[in-house]
């Protein structure tokens, strides 16, 4: 028997894994729930465990290379005869779906898409490194018919393949398909193609200085999406100068770290107000029951925001507990999508740099606010600025807020 081990599904948003590592041979003998292999995700690298016993068979994906989920990466079968007569790397042109089947073939031009304005949701990369090995792996079950071919062009660049639709419709939009980045399963299809055309254009960097592309990995390729989401938000910043003294010795006195105080004072005030702790929907506003707060965490690598639950109603000594059991999870490159997804409200400190007077943090999508904590100045005071989604929140709603966490600030009773 031979049983597919595939690129888990990690998070609602996730289209690619990236493999990282096999922590098995081929032949090698694994057991139900070892941890064969390492995905890197968007935020964290986690183990691939194995579903059932028996021995690691190939094709093994190549590692360094991102995979489709749901798509084959290995195989574990009975025996370790069995598993050493497969072949141990994966086919090179062979793909197992194609999402352009039902896509015509283009006889005649094709309308140019309207490009009047870009959609900031859409992406394309700089010339994509090779292809080839992230390639999804084709395995042919037994009495399955083969997978429908894709017609490779001649001018897309080495190893991608391309659909004969998207070739036309990337020749009639005057597109250079070598600059368009293939689709999860390593095709470009007529989506990709149309990404291209929307998408902002990339600088032209070929009268400056010689350059290399580097692809990003996957922490920092998700904050430039989830950063480039949020231009369609209605943005206003407003601020105040609060002294920090007294929450900084109440913190000290109760045994916690700032950051945590501040995330407590910020949701008893998000409390206080709900419309801080609404967001805007195309169906509406969408009105949660408690506060969570998304706190921005610097990792060396890019920015993750692991979320505080309920941070307004729980005891300070439990949201601690959550707190280091989260910035653990940071540190080792372990922290899952229910760990940092979801936050109604965010937090962004940098009072750690003396030399921040000020700054201004961008909303996240699916929140209504995020809150900016500079430096102290030399006259002790601390700069706040709350950025706010004008949809929800209006100028005097931002200015009562404000108002009401310098009096917690100053008052630090709640912090008992």
């Amino acid at each position: 028997m031979k049983s597919e081990i595939t690129m888990p599904v990690l998070s609602d948003t996730m289209q690619t894994g990236r493999l990282t590592r096999w922590n098995k041979a081929v032949g090698e003998a694994v057991k139900q729930g070892d941890a064969i292999a390492e995905v890197e995700t968007d935020k964290a690298i986690l183990d691939v465990e194995a579903f059932a016993s028996g021995y690691l068979a190939g094709p093994l994906a190549a590692v360094d290379t991102d995979i489709p989920v749901r798509q084959a990466i290995g195989y574990i079968v009975d025996t370790r005869e069995a598993a050493q007569n497969n072949p141990s790397s994966p086919p090179s042109t062979t793909v197992k779906n194609s999402r352009d089947v039902a896509e015509p073939t283009a006889t005649a031009p094709v309308p140019p898409a309207p490009v009047s304005e870009t959609r900031p949701d859409r992406a394309v990369s700089a010339p994509p490194a090779k292809a080839a090995s992230a390639a999804p792996i084709a395995e042919h079950m037994d009495g399955a018919p083969p997978a429908p071919t894709v017609a490779r062009s001649a001018t897309a660049t080495d190893n991608a393949q391309t659909s004969p639709y998207a070739r036309a419709l990337a020749r009639d939009l005057e597109l250079d398909i070598q600059s368009i980045k293939p689709g999860p399963d390593g095709i470009i299809h007529a989506a990709q193609v149309l990404a291209a055309a929307l998408a902002p254009k990339d600088a032209d960097l070929h009268m400056g200085p010689p350059y290399t592309i580097e692809r990003p990995n996957m922490l920092r390729a998700a904050v430039a999406r989830n950063m480039s989401a949020t231009l369609d938000t209605p943005t206003f910043h407003i601020s105040s100068r609060f002294a920090m003294t007294p929450l900084h010795a109440a913190a000290k006195q109760a045994g916690i770290g700032l950051t945590l105080a501040l995330s407590r004072a910020c949701a008893l005030t998000v409390a206080e107000d709900p419309w801080f702790n609404h967001t805007w929907t195309q169906a509406g506003l969408a009105k949660r029951s408690r506060v969570d707060i998304g706190i921005a965490v610097d990792t060396g690598e890019g920015l993750i925001t692991p979320v505080i639950r309920n941070a307004a109603s729980r005891p300070l000594k439990e949201l601690a507990e959550d707190w280091r059991i989260l910035l653990g999870k940071v540190k080792n490159g372990r922290i899952a999508p229910e760990d940092y997804r979801g936050a109604s409200f965010y937090l962004s400190n940098l009072g750690v740099f003396p030399e921040v007077e000020r700054f201004n943090a961008i909303v996240p999508v699916g929140a209504a606010a995020i809150l900016a904590i500079a430096a102290a100045g030399p006259d002790g005071l601390t700069d706040f600025t709350l950025s706010c989604d004008h949809r929800v929140i209006f100028g005097a709603d931002a200015a009562r807020f404000l108002q009401r966490l310098g009096s917690r600030l100053e008052d630090i009773f709640w912090l008992n």
